[in-house]
């Protein structure tokens, strides 16, 4: 049987634990940024992106390439995720939503990038109101996270057997498709993931699809058109601004 970790930073300093979410997806989700933004203006500063929970820096890369000109910093709690990151970007600093929070002044970022951390976190008020802190008013929040409501989530709750991406024990996977242990504590909803954020101090949420990487090959296209419709999708991609601005 395999042992427990002692804490949850514990798990995520496990190299096997994974620290990276599909490249198409972080390519969707920094397109989307990049047009809230709009290209740099001639002689003005660029925006300053924070990409929370950057892992190995492998979205931070991929987003990059259609976020040029702007500066984009990668922010994480684990060493060995940052060791990996720091190969991939020019900037990745250590930081926590929690224990003192995140190394940034009040209202410093004009957009953060979330990608995949709520569904980890055990305190994700705490994470947004941190969040809320560092971007300026009217600052761009993306966020990803999968979805409890997936289509194939639908039909394996009424089959009775526990959604993807819900996990029971830190020890392994009980009840559902899968084998690898990654740490979900939270999973959301289109509406649940909507009306968080807005009792969190930000306003006009849209939320998108996305697809998820791990679907099996012959069921990818009907994965994909799924995201059509988001309260359906693998993954929900939520943009979001922070009041006030």
């Amino acid at each position: 049987m395999t042992r427990p970790p002692a804490t949850l930073r514990d798990f995520y300093e496990n190299p096997a634990v994974p620290v990276a979410s599909g490249a198409a997806r972080s390519m969707r989700q920094a397109r989307l940024l990049a047009r809230a933004l709009g290209p740099v203006r001639s002689g003005a500063p660029p925006a300053t992106i924070l990409d929370i929970g950057c892992g190995d820096g492998s979205a931070a890369a991929v987003a990059a390439e259609v976020l040029t000109g702007h500066r984009l910093v990668g922010v994480d709690w684990s060493q060995d995720a940052l060791r990996r990151a720091r190969t991939r970007t020019p900037w990745a600093v250590r930081g926590e939503l929690t224990d003192g929070g995140l190394p940034f002044a009040t209202g410093s970022a004009d957009a953060v990038l979330f990608s995949e951390v709520i569904e980890h976190l055990v305190n994700p008020d705490a994470a947004l109101d941190e969040l809320r802190r560092v971007l300026r008013p009217g600052g761009h929040l993306m966020l990803s996270t999968p979805n409890l409501a997936a289509w194939y989530n639908r039909g394996l709750l009424l089959a009775g057997v526990q959604p993807v991406f819900s996990e029971v024990s830190m020890r392994g996977i009980h009840g559902r498709p899968g084998t690898q242990v990654v740490g979900h504590l939270r999973l959301y909803t289109a509406r649940a993931l909507r009306g968080f954020l807005g009792a969190s101090g930000f306003e006009a949420v849209r939320i998108a699809g996305a697809p998820y990487h791990d679907v099996p090959r012959p069921l990818r296209p009907l994965d994909r058109a799924a995201c059509r419709v988001p309260s359906l999708a693998s993954i929900l991609l939520a943009h979001a601004r922070r009041a006030g601005g």
